[in-house]
């Protein structure tokens, strides 16, 4: 049996009516109401899996660990949740915490999908993509010896390197709020799925 990773994306920080903003390393939202009900959606998904998990890690935010201990909650015999820094989302520097048309008139729309097809980063955001990438290639190699499911619990500005980790060039990097990549520590690092929801 070989170690396999499920990367979530923590679930919604805002509702219907919020107004949505670029949500950064530095924003410490919770989960909102229908953020609660989509982990509770991971947790029933999970749970119906039988999935008993050997590790689980999420970044320090309210809503990736809120995130990650709804999907916790299923398993009995669930590790403790350990909280893993680089999991932290990147930081946005000026677009921290403003709408999104304010963060398109700032940098434009080229840069925003230059951001989510090649990961170049825009001006002032702060974000090394060789040390994340690096660090998720560390937290393969340190699981790829464990045999089992591992969770380990994001948000998107995060997951998207671990595809870069595993030399995955897809088109799209994405996960969406609640989705889920599995990359298969079996040799070289396989992504199984990308962007599932449950």
């Amino acid at each position: 049996m070989s170690a396999t990773l499920y990367i979530v994306r923590h679930g919604n920080t805002f509702d219907a009516g919020d107004v949505v903003t670029r949500v950064g390393g530095r924003t410490d939202l919770p989960l909102s109401t229908s953020g609660r009900a989509q982990a509770q959606k991971l947790r029933e998904h999970f749970g119906a899996e039988a999935l008993h998990w050997t590790t689980a890690r999420s970044g320090p935010l309210k809503r990736t660990r809120e995130t990650a201990q709804a999907i916790l909650a299923a398993d009995a015999m669930a590790p403790d949740l350990l909280t893993d820094l680089f999991l932290r989302e990147i930081d946005y520097g000026p677009d921290e915490n403003r709408p999104e048309e304010e963060v398109i008139a700032r940098i434009g729309k080229p840069a925003l999908e230059a951001w989510e097809r090649d990961f170049i980063v825009p001006p002032g955001w702060r974000c090394d993509p060789a040390a994340i990438t690096g660090n998720w290639q560390e937290l393969f190699s340190d699981l790829a010896g464990l045999a089992g499911p591992h969770l380990i619990v994001t948000s998107n500005g995060i997951a998207r390197f671990a595809l870069a980790a595993a030399n995955d060039k897809r088109p799209d990097a994405k996960l969406s709020t609640a989705a889920y990549g599995i990359i298969e520590l079996d040799g070289e690092p396989r992504v199984l799925a990308w962007n599932r929801k449950p």
